[in-house]
């Protein structure tokens, strides 16, 4: 069983930081908002482009996939009361020659082996579709 160990804190009311291993990660805590740190939502969504994102590193050389380059791009729909995801929809894109079936295979192991992705898939509406890049 993995574990991980991350903490965070407040520096001051317009903002936050979390480290885990060498790395540090400005929040955006400010009830305003800042353009240049993530809020929680985005931080959320961003964990499940990561996820996707070494899934893809892990899986393409064990199915031999030729892949060149991903891009994921995500969108979550937040309810206000009580504030909740309801909904995160993304599109992969892979520059690739493989084909349709190849690319959906792709897919299916990203989806089947991601930690972030199986916990979201759980507790809200995941979905997702994945596209050769024109």
């Amino acid at each position: 069983m993995l574990e991980y160990h991350v903490t965070a804190r407040r520096l001051d009311s317009h903002g936050s930081e979390a480290e885990a291993k060498q790395a540090r990660i400005v929040l955006d805590t400010d009830m305003a908002g800042r353009a240049d740190a993530f809020n929680p939502a985005e931080m959320l969504l961003a964990s499940l482009a990561a996820c996707l994102l070494k899934g893809a590193e892990r899986v393409t050389p064990m199915l031999a996939f030729d892949m060149r380059g991903i891009e994921i791009s995500l969108h979550g729909t937040r309810q206000d009361s009580p504030p909740k995801m309801l909904r995160i929809a993304y599109d992969i894109v892979v520059e690739t020659d493989e084909t349709d079936q190849r690319l959906a295979l792709l897919h299916r192991n990203l989806r089947k082996y991601g930690t972030i992705s199986n916990t979201l898939a759980e507790a809200t509406e995941l979905v997702g579709t994945i596209r050769r890049k024109a």
